[in-house]
């Protein structure tokens, strides 16, 4: 599974951690990605999210009783 927001597309960066006597070591930022469960098409489903997409309420949050959104047995 990749490192990518399925919002806004944020993705790990890539630099260099630079010391006070001036030596470069690689080093990877990673976006502070969460498992969300979201509302799409009627469906809920489990997404990757970066958690600024979900502070700025960018993610549609099924409410967690809603069963009006359960598959039940007898629709397949």
């Amino acid at each position: 599974m990749s490192r990518v927001c399925q919002i806004c597309g944020k993705s790990p960066q890539n630099g260099h951690n630079v010391s006070h006597a001036n030596n470069r070591t690689k080093k990877v930022w990673r976006p502070n990605l969460q498992t969300v469960r979201s509302q799409a098409n009627g469906r809920v489903k489990k997404i990757r999210v970066c958690a600024k997409c979900v502070k700025h309420g960018l993610v549609i949050k099924p409410s967690p009783r809603d069963l009006s959104l359960v598959k039940t047995p007898t629709e397949s």
